[in-house]
């Protein structure tokens, strides 16, 4: 069954792509074609789930780090420069109402 669970992981995406539901149908198949007793069946289709929901995450890890260094060399700001820029502003419009306010006096 292992070999079997091997081929299932190294089709394509592996199972990042394929809903539950393929997963059950790919199993049920399995089973009535004898390649698989009905007692693993269960536990398969967890097994290809869970292996699922890790590839998912570790695919998402990724394309957010691809993503990153990205808008790193392109010299994106972040959410962190555009917080410190948004501080400056408004200590800046703060300087220049009071020097403002010190004119009129």
């Amino acid at each position: 069954m292992s070999d079997l669970f091997k081929k299932a992981v190294s089709l394509g995406l592996g199972l990042t792509m394929v809903s539950k539901e393929k997963v059950e149908k790919i199993v049920d198949d399995l089973v009535t074609r004898g390649e698989l007793a009905p007692e693993e069946s269960k536990a398969l289709v967890n097994r290809l789930i869970e292996r699922g929901e890790v590839e998912q995450g570790q695919l998402k890890s990724l394309i957010l780090e691809q993503v990153n260094r990205i808008l790193k060399d392109l010299h994106v700001p972040t959410g962190n420069d555009l917080s410190i820029l948004e501080q400056r502003i408004i200590a800046l419009e703060s300087r220049i109402a009071e020097l403002e306010s010190q004119k009129v006096e």
